[in-house]
């Protein structure tokens, strides 16, 4: 009936490839062979016990019955009360304590006794079904078991896989074992995703269901950027240097703010990198987004100073009660202050937390000279991340040349 080499064989292929322990694959097959014979052979109430031994090549079937005292007995003869939830006295399921003692001179209430029974050599076909369904059942709990213990640990970290396909915007990711969901909200803007392309993402949720288990994954999340930076930086990774806030529009521009209290290291370049390269690569990893990184300060005056990082700014008041502060740079720093559509007062504003109000104001260039000196953030072009201010600087020194260019043109003319 049950060929044990054969079986061993399916066991260890199921283990090595679905990564189910054995010991949960034979108890889920021993159970199975247990209700099949149940059904086939048994009585109400019975207990029965199927063993399997792997090593001997044999397998067994034990009726278990456990040890009781004579209450259940008085209860089946007596009409019970509705609210009594003492359990019915069955002969294929309980012994009395004075015929165990019988057979077991030491046996207690609540002992298990177990009795072998006779193997068969034909289930027969609806057994067989039976036996089937529970062992394909306890395999897909087992397995997804498996899978919550693997993916679960790794919730809150980056993972990678395999774009399996896109439907409606989705992207589906292969991990082998489990599959892994990207929403249209959880991309990046202006990504194209290839099918059978290799993806990353941060594990926000791991989902259980009738289905299977799922993988939620984003990669516009504000810790995916800090779990890049992590992989990137030793001094991240260990704790040295800590990340204490971030402001994302992805795809766009970000804004980090990094501190240590160990004054040897500098956290803004463990971030930048030698020439740029760490913050090149997570730039890269998130299709060119900008990176401003800034260092955290507990002074908020000092950290809201940095955060509007590049601009220079002359004087800032902090209104604690609106939490509010007013920022005041002259006017050629005001629409970098500002940036591109609001950008960078509006990423200032998310990682610092105060609400930010620019002004501008004419001074003398020798004055604000004398307003800044000192300051010690670092700007995007040390960062290697100068791109948007570069371009700002440009389009203001493309409107200049093209105003000179028009004079002379007129003048020419003119002559």
């Amino acid at each position: 009936m049950l060929d044990i080499k054969a079986l061993k064989l399916a066991l260890e292929q199921l283990e090595t490839e679905r990564r189910i322990s054995r010991s949960l694959l034979v108890d889920a097959i021993e159970q199975s062979l247990a209700a099949a014979y149940k059904k086939e052979y048994g009585k109400k109430g019975q207990v029965i016990r199927a063993h399997i031994d792997l090593d001997g090549g044999t397998f067994s079937f034990d009726q278990v019955k456990t040890v009781v005292d004579d209450t259940l007995v008085r209860f089946e003869e007596e009409p019970a009360a509705e609210d009594d939830e003492r359990e019915h006295f069955n002969e294929e399921k309980h012994l009395l304590l004075e015929d165990a003692k019988i057979m077991k001179s030491d046996a207690k209430i609540g002992d298990e006794l177990i009795f072998n029974l006779e193997p068969k050599d034909d289930f027969g076909r609806i057994a067989a079904q039976t036996a089937k369904q529970v062992i394909m059942q306890r395999i897909r709990e087992a397995e997804r078991t498996s899978i919550m213990d693997e993916f679960g640990s790794k919730e809150g970290d980056i993972v990678s896989g395999y774009i399996q396909k896109i439907d409606r915007g989705t992207v589906f990711i292969d991990f082998n074992r489990a599959t892994g969901m990207l929403p249209p909200n959880e991309q990046i803007p202006g990504e194209r995703y290839v099918r059978g392309a290799r993806i990353r993402g941060y594990l926000y949720h791991v989902e259980e269901s009738p289905r299977g288990v799922t993988l939620r994954l984003s990669r516009t999340h504000p810790k995916f950027l800090e779990k890049l930076f992590a992989f990137e930086s030793p001094e991240i990774a260990s704790g040295v240097v800590e990340i204490k806030a971030i402001a994302r529009e992805p795809g766009s521009r970000s804004k980090i703010a990094v501190w240590t209290d160990d004054h040897n290291i500098d956290p803004v370049g463990s971030c930048v990198g030698q020439k740029g390269v760490r913050v090149s690569t997570v730039m890269n990893e998130l299709g060119g987004e900008k990176i401003d990184i800034i260092e955290w300060s507990p002074e908020p005056e000092e950290f809201v100073r940095k955060s509007l990082s590049p601009a220079k700014v002359l004087s800032i008041d902090l209104n604690t009660e609106d939490h509010k502060a007013t920022i005041e740079v002259t006017p050629d720093q005001l629409s970098l202050a500002i940036g591109k559509g609001g950008q960078n007062v509006r990423l200032a504003a998310k990682l610092t937390g105060w609400k930010i109000d620019i002004k501008g104001t004419e001074m003398e260039l020798e004055t604000v000279t004398e307003n800044v000196e000192g300051n010690d953030f670092m700007s995007l072009k040390d960062l290697a991340s100068t791109d948007e201010t570069v371009e700002n600087e440009a389009n203001e020194t493309d409107e200049v040349a093209e105003e000179v260019l028009q004079n002379d043109n007129e003048a020419v003319a003119a002559e």
